[in-house]
């Protein structure tokens, strides 16, 4: 198998809103917040929903490589219910091997509430459910060692179990790519995620704000330093200036793509990722790489949703 995915298995609620909604229910645009099931639904109670589709940050990269013609599988923990069922299908439906086999659990499957705002933005509130309470004998040890790179995200990263189940997937993978996922998870798990960066992960992704943070910086420039000084292959999002990997001493850049119709920035970091992966498995060239995330990106932000059919 090409990539393995390991992520929270969430479904996505999708609903357009106002920006009022958010200043009213103490909402930061464009990040994601962790709510309990009763201020899930009060949330969603007075909303109209758009869409409900399977969602995930990495599931939705790996659904980006399967369509890309990539052998991919994906581990991610849901209940035995309606959902969870749904889930499974979406993957199943997308040519996705899926290595978790569920059962009744004491929490729901994860949903999460994508409110996206007239200037495209996409701000979440989720429920992670029984997603988040992933630990290690979920983890198939095979699917890791049978895989050519594990992709997981910062989302799934926590104190205890999911920790647990991060260090079982990175001691017996070939090479590990993750997403740094958010700025709120950057600065919750600082000190862990740069620990994760300069020492375990192969590849790292994520946007120009995470990158900053996670190293304390206030310039672009102390950024390609940091990933020069560790050697290892960092690929930086940076919105209208494009996108941006570093290996060693070497810097690539590719310029993003302009006039596109833009609806709904969900899944534009995710379908990123994907693209690039597929690049680099199939031996691109960094460059050529980059342009391929771009290409995936500019075509996800221009539908509703993170799944591009």
């Amino acid at each position: 198998m090409k990539i393995l995915g390991i992520g929270n298995a969430i479904v996505d609620v999708i609903c357009k809103v106002e920006d009022n909604f958010l200043s009213k229910n103490n909402l930061t645009k464009s990040t994601m917040k962790l709510v309990d099931e009763n201020e899930f639904k009060k949330l969603l109670s007075n909303l109209k929903i758009e869409e409900t589709i399977s969602g995930g940050s990495v599931a939705n990269s790996i659904v980006g490589l399967s369509q890309l013609q990539n052998k991919v599988g994906f581990i991610g923990k849901v209940n035995d219910d309606d959902l969870g069922n749904k889930y499974e299908e979406g993957l199943k439906k997308e040519k996705v091997e899926y290595f978790y086999s569920k059962k009744k659990e004491d929490l729901p499957t994860g949903t999460c509430l994508i409110l996206i705002t007239p200037d495209s933005e996409r701000t979440m509130c989720t429920f992670l459910g029984t997603a988040g309470k992933i630990n290690e004998t979920d983890v198939d040890i095979n699917a890791v060692k049978n895989s050519e790179i594990i992709f997981l995200e910062g989302y799934l990263w926590d104190e205890g179990d999911p920790k647990k189940a991060f260090d079982k997937a990175i001691q017996n993978a070939k090479n590990v790519a993750m997403s740094l996922s958010d700025l709120f998870c950057v600065e919750r798990h600082k000190t862990h995620f740069l620990n994760l960066v300069k020492n375990k992960l192969d590849i790292t992704f994520a946007n120009e704000q995470e990158f900053l943070s996670l190293i304390s910086a206030k310039k672009f420039e102390e950024v390609i330093s940091f990933a020069k000084q560790i050697g290892k292959l960092v690929v930086i999002t940076r919105g209208e200036k494009g996108s941006i990997a570093i290996h060693k001493n070497e810097i690539f850049e590719c310029e993003s793509k302009k006039n596109l119709k833009i609806v709904d920035l969900t899944g534009a970091g995710d379908l990123f990722a994907a693209g690039f992966l597929h690049g680099y498995i199939n031996k691109l060239s960094t460059k050529e790489s980059l342009k391929k995330g771009t290409e995936m990106s500019s075509k996800i932000i221009q539908k509703i949703g993170a799944r591009l059919v």
